[in-house]
């Protein structure tokens, strides 16, 4: 187990990842049937391959949370 705190944008991070993984694995799922000649999936399943994209968003959102609590001018402001 770690013992150093977690960040402020640290489960943002975590979360997209996983958001992330998901959609490209629905990605990779999806492709795989242009290429072995069978029928193509409904549209539902290009949906979820957002996923990818909105799990990148998610990530950035946590790395820009992380930096703005540990800034310069937020981390001067707050000493007595």
């Amino acid at each position: 187990m770690s013992t150093t705190p977690s960040g402020a944008g640290d489960r943002l991070v975590q979360v997209g990842a996983i958001v992330f993984f998901v959609g490209a694995l629905a990605t990779l799922v999806t492709v795989a049937p242009l290429f072995l000649g069978t029928d193509p999936f409904p549209s539902i399943a290009y949906a979820v391959c957002m996923l990818m994209g909105v799990g990148f968003l998610i990530a950035a959102a946590g790395v820009v949370r992380s930096a703005w609590s540990s800034s310069p001018k937020r981390t001067a402001g707050s000493r007595p």
